[in-house]
């Protein structure tokens, strides 16, 4: 419950529509935001796109667990086994398996080399969460030689953690958690720490949770995270997910582009120098889309082509941010078309 927000006035209306139409020009030289959209992404793609495309850190995009063994998860000690191994897997989730709370809070770590994806549309981790990264320690700060990389979601619902539903930490880095289905986690849907890299989180559907998207978990770990935690989050829809869609901090860039967010009281925060390029969603009921004073240092936002409907204040743009074209191509959606692309597309069972 919302008790905080009012529907905003015809005037505040009309007002925000004009300051998103109006929002930060990308910078001189770059390609038109709205040009050659005769080839959007699908939701229906089996390659890994955004951040986790990118080849880097001596790996060439995400691949998972092809070249790998294809084995069948039905029981909790299978999939426990499966996604311990420290072979090359691909693991299929078949029906409901509940995940232990245990001595880790009911966290499970994911070796490297994995692809976890659930069959048709009613595979479903219950209870527990995934883990994926090594130990915490503030003492590392550059990524180690058995730094947790090259792991695939898709195509699974996670709901009823008692802690995160997914934790990406200590510098791991090629994740792509892609089709999902998140809720009633206790505390974070999916949040990205310590140094991780070259991850994207694409239609996704969340709903039913409070604390969404965490990159960067603490205004003290520059130490780590400055220079990292570069993510790309599209296509995904934040239904009613109260906060977090994403909270960032240090990172950049960051590309949010193409998601559908209702009823959300807010959106995007951008924190501690961290830089969010916005580009292409549609806002429908979010009390604050999108902030850049928050909480911390103020963080760096340019905004493009974002659609808000219904929304109780305007996208704070500041300053600017490297462009996500620097490291990978893309087509967006026009943001006009996301209420319709993303729900018929986003979370399970559209694979």
């Amino acid at each position: 419950m919302r008790l905080f927000r009012r529907r905003a006035s015809r005037a505040g209306l009309i007002a925000a529509a004009l300051i998103a139409s109006a929002l930060t020009i990308p910078p001189f030289g770059s390609p038109s935001p709205t040009a050659a959209l005769s080839a959007p992404p699908s939701s229906s793609a089996t390659t890994a796109d955004g951040f986790a495309g990118v080849s880097a850190l001596g790996q060439n995009g995400t691949t998972g667990g092809t070249g790998g063994s294809v084995v069948t998860a039905a029981t909790t000690a299978q999939f426990l086994d499966y996604i311990s191994r420290p072979e090359p897997l691909v693991v299929q989730v078949s029906g409901t398996i509940t995940l232990p709370t245990g001595s880790r809070d009911g966290m499970h770590p994911v070796a490297s080399d994995k692809t976890i994806v659930g069959l048709g549309s009613t595979a479903r981790l219950t209870g527990g969460g995934l883990h994926i990264g090594l130990p915490a320690s503030d003492a590392v700060t550059s990524p180690p030689a058995d730094t947790v990389h090259n792991i695939i979601i898709r195509n699974l619902s996670f709901d009823g953690a008692t802690d995160d539903l997914i934790n990406v930490q200590m510098f791991s880095h090629h994740i792509w958690i892609d089709h999902n289905d998140f809720s009633d986690g206790d505390d974070g849907a999916v949040d990205i720490k310590r140094g991780s890299d070259f991850v994207t989180v694409s239609w996704n559907h969340f709903h039913d949770h409070d604390k969404t998207l965490l990159l960067g978990h603490d205004d003290d770990n520059a130490a780590q995270d400055r220079g990292r935690l570069r993510v790309t989050y599209h296509h995904n829809y934040f239904d009613a997910s109260d906060q977090r869609n994403p909270r960032v901090r240090f990172a950049e860039p960051v590309h949010v582009y193409n998601n559908y967010y209702r009823d959300n009281s807010y959106g995007v925060a951008s924190a501690m120098d961290a830089g969010v390029v916005l580009e292409g969603n549609y806002f429908h009921s979010v009390n604050n889309p999108a902030r850049v004073d928050f909480s911390g240092d103020l963080g760096r936002l340019v905004a493009r082509d974002n659609v808000l409907v219904e929304c109780n204040h305007p996208v704070e743009t500041r300053g600017s941010v490297v462009e996500p074209r620097t490291y990978y191509p893309y087509t967006p959606h026009r943001a006009a078309e996301v209420p319709t692309v993303v729900p018929a597309g986003a979370g399970v069972g559209k694979i």
